[in-house]
């Protein structure tokens, strides 16, 4: 991370449930959020954490989530790294006004991502910070290809533009107080790019248009919406694609598990190369 980033930024991890919506993960596992379900043997939440903690945000990380689950949050983060450093901040009744609630008086970098992300890299968190050198808001995403080819069951749904079919990342970065503005799009929750009406609403009909026909470019898009709403919005198409995979459900719960599974091995093997002693081979 570089040292404005280090010094600068502040990092929201959203944690909450829909209002009035039971979870089925969290039901199976017994738990109350979804975020607080077992993965490989640690809560969900603990995989994103022990990232960002590690990574490290000089503003602080800030969790998202409705109060009565502060106890079992701070429960299931205990001993992490800069455990200090992490606050909880009550989530509101949407998804707007909890990022505006967890940003607070911060006036710097804010990186925003979802307690479900279990397999996020600190390199997407970077790519991130460095695309505000250049645009208010920084929107991750991958394209189809490398999602699949990452894991063909990691996603069904892909966002299709003319040059190609993108999956978000959730993963999004501010570049301060006026880039907050772009979180009122998101003000009644739920899946946004399904609902017709918020789309006009927000970004007129003949960007809505365009999108549905499939006329414009991922970045052509981004240069539309940034003019309608007056900010700089730049799409970060990150490369590896299991960033695009988090845990939704039995299916993508199973994804992230296999991949978490092939990561670990491949880490273990790496650490396992380094301390290996290399032996001269002599050549008669």
């Amino acid at each position: 991370m570089t040292a404005m980033a280090a010094q600068d930024v502040r990092i929201v991890v959203l944690a909450a449930q829909r209002k009035g919506v039971a979870n089925p993960l969290a039901e199976r596992f017994h738990v109350s959020h979804k975020c607080l379900i077992p993965l490989h043997g640690i809560p969900l939440i603990r995989h994103v954490m022990a990232m960002l903690a590690a990574h490290g945000a000089g503003a602080g990380i800030v969790i998202s989530v409705e109060p009565e689950a502060f106890a079992a949050v701070r429960e299931a983060l205990a001993g992490l790294p800069d455990e200090a450093a992490i606050t909880l901040c009550p989530a509101a009744d949407n998804l707007a006004d909890s990022v505006l609630a967890a940003a607070g008086d911060h006036d710097g970098p804010i990186v925003i991502t979802t307690a479900d992300h279990a397999l996020l890299r600190p390199e997407s968190v970077d790519a991130m910070i460095a695309a505000l050198a250049h645009a208010d808001v920084a929107i991750a995403m991958a394209r189809r290809d490398a999602v699949l080819g990452v894991h063909a069951a990691g996603q069904r749904r892909f966002y299709e533009f003319s040059d190609h079919g993108y999956s978000n990342c959730n993963l999004y970065a501010l570049a301060g107080r006026k880039a907050l503005g772009a979180v009122e799009v998101f003000r009644g929750g739920g899946q946004f790019a399904k609902n017709a009406a918020r789309i006009v609403q927000s970004f007129g009909v003949l960007n809505l248009l365009a999108l549905r026909f499939r006329l414009v470019s991922l970045a052509g898009a981004m240069r539309r919406i940034s003019r309608r709403i007056g900010l700089e919005i730049a799409p970060v198409v990150i490369a590896d694609g299991s960033q695009a995979i988090d845990v939704d459900n039995d299916r993508t719960y199973a994804v992230v598990s296999e991949l978490l599974t092939q990561r670990e091995r491949a880490e273990a093997g790496s650490a396992l190369a380094d301390i290996m002693p290399v032996r001269a081979i002599r050549v008669a």
